[in-house]
Parts: structure tokens; C-alpha cells; sequence
């Protein structure tokens, strides 16, 4: 019975005009970043947290998250037709999405994938509904050696799952710990690492470093690629699929569903990681494997149902423990510090109207989305023909103007255009921004539940390890890391992202 009241409370909150609005801007906004390759949606929420200032923090959330799964929509229509995934996830809808694109099969590829993604999202809302409170009232007993812990197994977490070595993300990691330690001690008052700068005070603005890091390090990247975009369709029939591919591509849905559900709650799983999952299991399971890569529809429905409930899943970690599991988490869960609302397991106590508007949202923006995207597919493709070299002034403009309206500071449009000449090295170096990001957003997070911990434990840094909780979750971190670096799994972890590479 909670469950319905809390919902019809998330309704009312979600079915207002102003918040039906922002959604319906998000998720048109993250169908868009989707279909142009090169932007993606961590570059599109860096450059719109200054925006998030002047708004509701509902209203502001809402449009954030809409544009996220919305990218996972307008991924697969360029995934489908150029060959070109416009969103990571979007990578192993590539495989067989353009296969049957030139085919003369692309409608029916479009239909599946929207189709596939609405059932997803669908589901994916209703499983954090139903596992958000249960979860809640767990991480409401934890205490500061339980999140000291728990942010070791979400960085953990992220960095097995990141692209690229092992060490260069644990480096990423404690990168990102380090830029976090620069301003003003909380306990002591002290400044650190600042050099004398009155400005570094306050240490670096997280906006100013997501920007730098996503807005113009991707900018930078994209610029000097050199990719041909070769369009086989000019126009898209036979966006409905026939009866025979909805029956044939259903239990791929279903499976897909299920594994990103389940693997969007964990920390550093996400969109892409289910996607690549669902499409191992499809065909592994497949009475004919050798048709995956030459058209299988089954390899559109199953990555792309996958993505979405991952992408939406992946909202419970940060929303009950304050723990994002990838970069647009930490971006998204900056923008609730921004707004002061503090993510974890008090949100929902604290702000009832803000949990549960964000969750009954999903369901509006996935239905919005599947009304929406299929009709202006038309338009979509024309955008497609856009060049890159049009786009990057407009966005390197909108990242200064952003950052500079956060304090009037000149200073912090050089910070940002340092952090993306450190984001572009990096790129270069095949070092994923990704953990670093995630490092500098929970680096506070973690000095300040160790330096709680021992202070209540005097100084015994066996309380980490007496406390059941917080012992179960170091080792758990602790597994994680000695199945990753176990040869077999290893091996597989770098075919994985070999092939992602080369798609």
C-alpha cells in the first residue's frame, strides 16, 4: 500500500506542468545528443549543471535524467543507420542494427529497438520503486565506517568495469581522490594544496571540472577525428515490425530487460556493460550464432532493452546510498549538491516529492519517448548530415558562458580550460576520465566518513573490519578485485573492450 501512495505522491509531482515540460525537454534533448555522434550525454549534463542552479531541484533532475535514458534512444538511431554509435551503450547495436539497416530492414530495426527500450524503461521503473525503500532502510543503518566501505566498493567497482588497464584506473582513481583534496579542510579549517591561490580556497568547482573534463576534452577529441558518415537510408519506412519479429525478438526484450535491471544497480555496470551481456547470453542461447553480425534482430532488441534498464537502474545506488556507479551518476549526483539536496537514504525521508517525482518521471519520459522519437525519425536523419566542425564553436561557448555565470570568475574558465587539455592527454594516454571523475566525487565523501569513523573508534583502524557491515563490503571490493585479476577473467574483460573499440 506505501508503494501505491508513494507513487501517486511521485504522479501528482511528475504530471505538473512545469515538470511535464522539463521532461519532455530532456528527453527530446538526450534523443538529440544521442543521434550526433561525438557529444554524448556526460558532455551534455556537464554543460547544463550551471542551468540547474536557477531551477526546481525536481524540475532540474527530471530534465537531467531524461536525458540520459533519452540517449539511449537516440543512440541506436544512428547505432542503426551510420554505423556510428552516438551513445557508448549503443556500441553492440552497431553489430546487427546497420546489417539490417542495409538490408532495406532499417524500420523494422528502429521499431524494435524503441519498442524494446520502452518495455525496459518501464520495468526498470518499477524495479527501483519496489527495491529503492527496502534499500533505504538498510543504508539508513549504516554509519560511518559502512559508508567509508561502501564508497571503497563503488570506486572498486567502477575501476574493474572501466575501460583500458587496470592500473591506469586505479590511477584515474586516486587522481580524482587528489583533486578532491585541494581547499579547505572540513575538520581542521586548514587549507591544502592550494599554492597561495585565494581562489583554490573552496578547492575546484565540480562543474568546472566535469565540463573540462567531458565539454572540452570530448570537444578536443572529436575535432581531430576524421570518421566518414556514410548514411545508406535517406528515408525510413516500416517503422512497425511485423508480427513475426515482435514474436521473435520478445524473449530477447525480456532477457535483456532482466540483466540490465540487474546490472544497473551495481556499482560501474550501467548501459554499457548490459548491453554487451545481453548480447553474449542472445547469442550464446541462439540455435543459429553464426546470424548474429548479418542482420539478427534478436541483436538489436536484446543490447537495447538492456541499455535502458541499465541506464535507469543505475539511478538506485545513487539515490538510496549517495553511491554513483558512472559518470553521469556523479554528474547527476553533483547537481543534487548543487541544489543542496544531499543524495542517500535521507532523500526519501527528507524529500518524498523529489524521490518519488524522479522515479514516476521515468515512466512519462519513456512514454514520451516512444510516441516522439518514431515520428520524427525523418528528422533525425537530417541531422545526421550535420558536420562536426559546425557544432564544437557552439559548444566550447556554451561550457565558458556556463562556467563563468557559476562565480564571475575569469579564473574558472582557465581551470576548465586546463582540466580539458589534462581530459584530452588522458584520452590520448587511454586513460578513462571516467574514474576520475568518480574519484573527485566521492574523494570528500570518504576522507570524511574515515576521519568519523576513527574518530569515534579513537584511533583503532580495526573498526572497519569489526563492524560486520562494513567488513562484508571491503570484502566484497576485495573479491571483486582478485576475480578480475584472476587470467581468464582478465583475458575476457580485455576482449570485451577490444571489441567495443573496434565497433
Amino acid at each position: 500500500m506505501d508503494l501505491v501512495a508513494n507513487l501517486g505522491l511521485g504522479l501528482s509531482v511528475a504530471l505538473s506542468l512545469q515538470n511535464l515540460l522539463y521532461c519532455l525537454f530532456g528527453v527530446l534533448l538526450g534523443t538529440l545528443i544521442g543521434v550526433l555522434p561525438g557529444i554524448g550525454p556526460v558532455a551534455t549534463i556537464a554543460m547544463l549543471l550551471p542551468i540547474t542552479f536557477t531551477l526546481d531541484p525536481v524540475a532540474a533532475l527530471v530534465m537531467l535524467a531524461g536525458i540520459y535514458y533519452g540517449a539511449q534512444y537516440g543512440g541506436s538511431t544512428t547505432a542503426i543507420l551510420v554505423n556510428l554509435p552516438g551513445e557508448a551503450s549503443s556500441v553492440v547495436t552497431t553489430l546487427d542494427g546497420y546489417q539490417m539497416a542495409r538490408q532495406g530492414r532499417a524500420g523494422h530495426a528502429l521499431g524494435i529497438a524503441a519498442l524494446g527500450s520502452f518495455l525496459a524503461g518501464c520495468v526498470a521503473t518499477l524495479v527501483i520503486a519496489v527495491a529503492a525503500a527496502p534499500l533505504a532502510e538498510v543504508a539508513l543503518m549504516f554509519g560511518p565506517a559502512e559508508y567509508f566501505s561502501m564508497v571503497v566498493l563503488g570506486l572498486v567497482a567502477a575501476t574493474v568495469l572501466a575501460h583500458g588497464s587496470l592500473l591506469r584506473a586505479f590511477a584515474m582513481v586516486i587522481l580524482g581522490l587528489l583533486f578532491g583534496l585541494i581547499g579547505t579542510d572540513v575538520t581542521s579549517g586548514v587549507q591544502r594544496f592550494t599554492f597561495g591561490l585565494p581562489e583554490l580556497a573552496e578547492g575546484f568547482g565540480f562543474v568546472i571540472v566535469a565540463m573540462g573534463m567531458f565539454g572540452v576534452a570530448e570537444t578536443m577529441v572529436n575535432v581531430e577525428g576524421t570518421g566518414r558518415r556514410e548514411l545508406f537510408v535517406s528515408r525510413v519506412k516500416n517503422l512497425l515490425p511485423s508480427g513475426r519479429d515482435l514474436r521473435y525478438a520478445f524473449p530477447a526484450s525480456v532477457r535483456g530487460t532482466a540483466i540490465g535491471s540487474v546490472l544497473g544497480i551495481l556499482p560501474g555496470g550501467g548501459a554499457m556493460m548490459s548491453s554487451f551481456a545481453s548480447y553474449a547470453v542472445e547469442k550464446k542461447l541462439s540455435k543459429e550464432p553464426e546470424t548474429f553480425g548479418r542482420g539478427n534482430i534478436r541483436g538489436v532488441a536484446g543490447p537495447e532493452s538492456a541499455n535502458n534498464a541499465g541506464a535507469q537502474t543505475s539511478f538506485i545506488p545513487m539515490l538510496t546510498l549517495g553511491i554513483p556507479g558512472n559518470a553521469v551518476m556523479a554528474l547527476m549526483m553533483g547537481a543534487m549538491l548543487i541544489q543542496g539536496v544531499v543524495p542517500g537514504p535521507q532523500v526519501m525521508l527528507d524529500r518524498p516529492d523529489l524521490f518519488w517525482g524522479i522515479i514516476a518521471s521515468m515512466w512519462i519520459g519513456n512514454l514520451m519517448l516512444v510516441i516522439l522519437h518514431l515520428p520524427l525519425i525523418g528528422i533525425w536523419i537530417r541531422l545526421l548530415a550535420v558536420p562536426y566542425r559546425l557544432l564544437y564553436p557552439a559548444i566550447l561557448l556554451f561550457c565558458c558562458v556556463g562556467v563563468y555565470s557559476i562565480n564571475n570568475s575569469a579564473f574558472d574558465i582557465l581551470i576548465m580550460g586546463a582540466f580539458g587539455l589534462l581530459g584530452y592527454i588522458l584520452v590520448k594516454l587511454e586513460c578513462e576520465p571516467a574514474p576520475l571523475i568518480l574519484g573527485f566525487i566521492l574523494g570528500p565523501l570518504m576522507e570524511e566518513n574515515l576521519r568519523r569513523a576513527m574518530l569515534l573508534a579513537r584511533g583503532d583502524p580495526t573498526t572497519f573490519i569489526t563492524n560486520p557491515i562494513s567488513c562484508t563490503l571491503l570484502v566484497a571490493a576485495l573479491l571483486l578485485l582478485v576475480i578480475v585479476l584472476a587470467p581468464a577473467v582478465r583475458k575476457r574483460r580485455e576482449m570485451v573492450f577490444q571489441e567495443s573499440e573496434q565497433t
